[in-house]
């Protein structure tokens, strides 16, 4: 049993609380301490509402908790009464959460002071660039080309709006250069952990089944932000295949809960909270 005098810093994500068993499972959710923090990684829902109602339930339970959005909170989707699209409906959100006293990353990074810290918990928003392309592909259009071909096409190309950026991939341009020059204000002896929906590095989507869905999964231009932002650990989501692995001894680690086929299949209880610090993964 975790000592209840002591915190932890934990994380989910894809909670996917359209679903019954999904929204049984985050209402279950608890802290083992009054001290613990969780941070949520992206795709809590599609609706506005029902990101506000699981977040307004988990900020009552935890310390603090720290939001990254993932790609299924910026769908405008046909049955959500708030029809924003894109930079707009972001920051409907982001407002949304400081209405609730939830951490965003348009927000100061807080400092976690408890065990293994402290480090800055900096929560990105960077979406994906076509970069993670399958081999031999040496464009986004043939790479998307090949991807409908395979029948593996991202519900993000008619529901996730880059408005007013011309396109997704300029959208997270400027997301990098923003986020990259804030994370370079922080002091040089002040270590991370790093939250982004999607993974910062290409090696977890190697044991995607369809190669082709990787396009929809990140940007090679963090491949190095866990080296030059030393980060303790990096923290994502979106795949749905929760795991750790380890690139240049920091842990990453992937904390989705996913759709009720998906963690039907895994052994343990599920909704299980990963975590972060203290880690047991050696680093």
């Amino acid at each position: 049993m975790p000592d209840p005098r002591t915190g932890r810093l934990l994380a989910i994500s894809d909670l996917h609380i359209r679903y019954d068993e999904n929204r049984a499972i985050v209402d279950a959710l608890r802290p083992g301490s009054d001290q613990d923090w969780l941070i949520v990684a992206g795709d809590i829902g599609e609706r506005v509402s029902d990101v506000e109602w699981a977040l307004r339930t988990l900020r009552d339970r935890f310390a603090e908790v720290v939001w990254a959005p993932g790609n299924h909170e910026l769908w405008t989707a046909p049955d959500d009464p708030v029809q924003l699209r894109g930079e707009q409906r972001y920051l409907h959100l982001a407002d949304l959460c400081r209405g609730l006293g939830v951490v965003t990353p348009e927000d100061p990074f807080p400092i976690w002071e408890g065990e293994g810290g402290p480090v800055a918990v900096a929560p990105l928003f960077l979406l994906y660039d076509y970069t993670f392309r399958p081999a031999g592909t040496y464009s986004k259009a043939a790479a998307l080309e090949l991807a409908e071909r395979a029948g593996v096409v991202c519900s993000d190309e008619f529901l996730l709006h880059p408005d007013p950026y011309p396109s997704r991939e300029a959208w997270c341009r400027a997301r990098v250069r923003t986020t990259e020059a804030r994370l370079a204000e922080l002091p040089a002896d002040l270590p991370t952990v790093l939250v982004n929906h999607f993974p910062l590095v290409r090696e977890p989507t190697r044991v995607l089944w369809r190669q082709e869905f990787a396009l929809w999964c990140g940007t090679t231009a963090t491949h190095d932000w866990h080296r030059r932002f030393r980060a303790r650990a990096v923290v994502y989501g979106h795949l749905h295949i929760p795991r750790v692995i380890m690139c240049d001894g920091v842990p990453h680690q992937e904390v989705s809960l996913g759709y009720p086929r998906e963690w039907r299949r895994r052994p343990g209880e599920p909704g299980r909270l990963v975590p972060v610090l203290p880690t047991a993964v050696p680093v």
